[in-house]
């Protein structure tokens, strides 16, 4: 899955937590992420300075919030684990260091409890 496909398949599986994503599409919409917050948190700077508070950037995080929590459950999935086990981030520093182990790692061959491997393997 290239970049563009990991975008349009994050907002086409916007509140889709079932099934499994391949780490491609994780990774990659992480990446989109990252770059519009940038992206969004400059535009802010630019328009209402440094000292306000930053409109767009939070209405981008808000319209993103429930596709990231979405596409990481399906990233879960993938290595045959709940998506609840994000609720790890709650645990200052090694909940989100195993969360990001466990989101590098190769799905499970074959079909799981979750469904079919994304990569039809």
């Amino acid at each position: 899955m290239n970049f563009s496909e990991a975008i349009r398949y994050g907002f086409q599986n916007y509140a889709n937590f079932s099934g499994r994503a391949q780490r491609s599409a994780f990774w990659f919409w992480i990446l989109f992420c990252v770059i519009a917050g940038i992206v969004t948190g400059a535009l802010d700077m630019a328009i209402f300075g440094s000292d306000s508070w930053m409109p767009i950037n939070s209405l981008f995080s808000l319209a993103t919030i429930i596709p990231n929590i979405s596409i990481a459950a399906r990233r879960l999935h993938d290595i045959d684990r709940s998506g609840w086990w994000q609720l790890l981030h709650f645990i200052p520093l090694i909940g989100t260091i195993v969360l990001i182990v466990w989101w590098c790692s190769r799905g499970t061959p074959g079909a799981n409890r979750f469904g079919p491997n994304p990569l039809g393997e």
